[in-house]
């Protein structure tokens, strides 16, 4: 007998079980024969439930997918009907099948991130054997060896510079316009991979503050909630504001902090709830933690790390081979790791920060904040630590700007700002500046506190 096959099902979404079937399914019919005979499947199937039953009757076959007490049923035959509803699966009918849940890779970068101490490891073993080797090598072999390259150095140069402009092209090819600055940039990893390492990320917090969050009924969260979906509804018109879905989580700590993930996930810190004077300044940290996000910071700080951790293996590699001793290569690296956090990921981290500045206080002009409580915010920041005694960094040894000059960024920025959120249709803001009022209120501080010094001395 000849075999009649059908191809049906092709990628088809069930929507009762949220059953997608990812490959053709393949029902061989035999033709002319006896009902309720059960024919061979060949497939792959990717959904969610315990079991499915497939039956075929000499009219066409029933395909019944069974999960959590639930059944649902197919017809297929020479008309093709989909759905067919089917009462709870009482009666087995044909061969019982499972599937097991699909393994996803572990994200680029996460595997980088474990890869990066294993590469390091391999540049000073490669270094110290190309020393050794040399060390051992007799007095006539190196002469020739000298005499070799010298003879060759032309050639050398020349593949020294090919590689230097393959790699050139490489990086050409991976450079990206940045969402709402238009800045070019490097990102090696792809919005797909990031989102997938944020997703393991979110979900590590997640478990780090479980006992700290605070229950979505508590008035902190809601406020929160609030101000991040007033911020989204007020610059839908940004694909990366507009297509992420954003959740808030507040964590009942003291540390002035606030995080948002590229996922969407924003994670507050009722420190930081107590260091905003009022709610304008709370929706331009707000806005300056979902610029963040929204500029794909965190995949392009770790693809300027990943390129750079590579082009210095080539240097670690060198200092562990011309090093005549072993403590002078690991002096030798450490100069070389503090030149390339000082003079590469740090300022380039102090840049991403300020350009988070701009482009935050530009989200909040567009949910209508007074922006001008943007700079005050800095300022007072600037006097707790002040007053506490915090010690603080210079700048150029920080990831972050420092207040002061944050605050004076903000500052200039406030007149374009100001324009923006009158372009939106807000509010008009009251007369008086938050700027002028906090510069008044510092200034009778600091009179009072003489005069009390005066009067107890």
């Amino acid at each position: 007998m000849s075999l009649l096959c059908r191809s049906v099902l092709r990628n088809s979404r069930l929507s009762p079980l949220n059953v997608h079937l990812a490959r053709n399914f393949l029902i061989c019919k035999q033709a002319g024969s006896p009902a309720k005979k059960t024919c061979s499947v060949s497939s792959f199937i990717n959904f969610q439930t315990s079991s499915a039953q497939l039956s075929a009757t000499a009219t066409g076959a029933h395909v019944l997918f069974g999960g959590n007490g639930r059944t649902v049923c197919f017809h297929i035959g020479a008309n093709l009907t989909l759905p067919v509803c089917c009462a709870p699966a009482l009666t087995r009918c044909g061969h019982y099948f499972h599937t097991s849940a699909p393994k996803k890779a572990l994200p680029a970068p996460l595997i980088l991130m474990v890869l990066k101490p294993l590469q390091k490891l391999a540049a000073i073993l490669l270094g110290r054997s190309i020393r050794k080797w040399w060390v051992g090598l007799p007095d006539n072999r190196r002469k020739l060896m000298r005499e070799w390259v010298l003879k060759r150095r032309w050639y050398l140069a020349a593949g020294t510079g090919l590689a230097m402009v393959i790699v050139a092209l490489l990086l050409l090819t991976h450079l990206d316009e940045s969402p709402v600055t238009g800045r070019i940039r490097l990102l090696v990893f792809s919005r797909e991979m990031y989102m997938e390492l944020a997703a393991l990320t979110s979900e590590a917090h997640m478990e780090e503050f479980a006992e700290l969050l605070l229950p979505v009924t508590d008035p902190r969260h809601q406020t929160v909630e609030q101000l991040v979906q007033l911020l989204a509804e007020r610059n839908k018109d940004i694909p990366e504001v507009s297509d992420v879905p954003w959740s808030v989580h507040v964590v009942d700590s003291p540390n002035i902090n606030a995080f948002v993930l590229p996922n969407g996930k924003v994670f507050m810190f009722t420190g930081m709830l107590d260091a905003v004077a009022d709610i304008d300044q709370l929706i331009i940290v707000l806005g300056h933690e979902m610029a963040h996000a929204v500029l794909e910071h965190s995949a392009e700080q770790a693809s300027l790390s990943h390129v750079v951790d590579l082009l210095s293996l080539i240097l670690v590699t060198a200092i562990w081979a011309m090093c005549p001793a072993d403590s002078l290569a690991v002096l030798g690296q450490w100069a070389k790791d503090k030149l390339t956090e000082l003079m590469f990921n740090r300022p380039y981290s102090r840049k991403l920060e300020a350009e988070a500045d701009e482009v935050g206080l530009q989200l909040a002009a567009k949910a209508c904040a007074d922006v001008r409580a943007g700079p005050v915010f800095w300022q007072q920041l600037e006097i707790v630590d002040t007053l506490t005694g915090e010690p603080t960094l210079p700048e150029w040894l920080s990831t972050h700007p420092s207040h002061r000059n944050r605050s004076s960024q903000l500052d200039r920025l406030i007149p374009q700002a100001l324009q923006l959120r009158e372009s939106c249709a807000c509010p008009a803001l009251p007369p008086t500046d938050p700027r002028a009022v906090f510069l008044e209120t510092v200034r009778i501080l600091l009179e009072k506190t003489k005069d009390q010094a005066g009067a107890g001395s």
